[in-house]
């Protein structure tokens, strides 16, 4: 197992816990398996139906290979490469330039580019874009990062209610247990949800490095790859895509803009991905 690999086990494994405490402080051993039992139907939702949803939600359209031959000729070359089946390409209608990959594993996974993006890249770049979304194919992070999503929403579902539990006074006592403490209640609804955030983040910057390692490696060479990074950034703040904070996520680069959405960006900084792709 790689050094990534671990991480991002004991990443999930502490999400786990925090919604295990969460529940606890919220209902006792009867709100833990409550919380353990949300977790994992939301978990089973994410795996079976998240690219549905995602694909809908941003209107991406299957392209034929008789409408983009060039595009589908790079995508057969790249998961020749990688060992991959060969996903379903969609194209979404937006200005902004970005990418995600989406599926529950490889053999039922999809590539989705912009319209912005196909405008913005030379054929490298759009190479080592997609080779990046096949890594994310390949090492399986959509299921990843998709259970430590749903994870961290659960966690602040869980929030809100222990919020109002504590603006209440708590909740009362059942089944012999004593009620919750309104001061753990307050604890929980403040600190869970950065906590989740926090460590959500750091699942996700986890495996950007990886994807753009084994992107690169699948590409043949970093430097598509780390140009099309460069120009995704400066495309990103000129002309935001309208994402949800639920998928951000899923793309290459943050495509919320500026402000707080990339302080609390689930990508690690554009600066350090070119400098670990090129060594300089």
């Amino acid at each position: 197992m790689t050094t990534n690999s671990i991480k991002t086990t004991l990443l999930l494994g502490a999400l786990t816990g925090l919604i295990l405490v969460a529940g606890q402080l919220l209902g006792g051993r009867s709100g833990m398996l409550l919380a353990l039992g949300c977790a994992a139907l939301l978990n089973f939702g994410a795996y079976w139906f998240s690219d549905k949803i995602v694909l809908a939600r941003y209107r991406a359209k299957p392209v034929p290979e008789a409408e983009a031959p060039r595009l589908h000729a790079m995508l057969d070359r790249l998961v020749a490469r990688g060992g991959l089946p060969k996903p379903r390409l969609y194209i979404l209608p937006e200005k902004a330039a970005n990418a995600f990959a989406t599926g529950r594993n490889p053999a039922h996974a999809a590539v989705a580019v912009t319209a912005g993006l196909l405008e913005t890249m030379d054929a490298e770049e759009t190479e080592g874009v997609i080779a990046h979304e096949l890594a994310h194919i390949k090492n399986r992070d959509i299921l990843i990062s998709s259970v430590a999503a749903t994870i961290a929403g659960a966690i602040t579902f869980l929030a809100s209610i222990a919020r109002w539990g504590a603006i209440f006074g708590g909740f009362g006592s059942r089944d012999g247990e004593r009620g919750a403490n309104p001061l753990g209640l307050l604890f929980l609804a403040i600190l869970a949800p950065v906590a989740a955030l926090i460590i959500q983040m750091a699942v996700s910057r986890s495996r950007e490095y990886a994807a753009d390692a084994t992107g690169a490696e699948m590409a043949g060479n970093p430097y598509g790859l780390a140009r099309a990074l460069e120009k995704l950034d400066r495309a990103s703040r000129r002309i935001p895509l309208e994402a949800t904070p639920a998928t951000s996520h899923l793309f290459i680069v943050m495509p919320l803009g500026g402000g707080l959405g990339r302080l609390f960006s689930t990508h690690p900084p554009i600066e350090e991905r070119i400098r670990r792709l090129t060594g300089r």
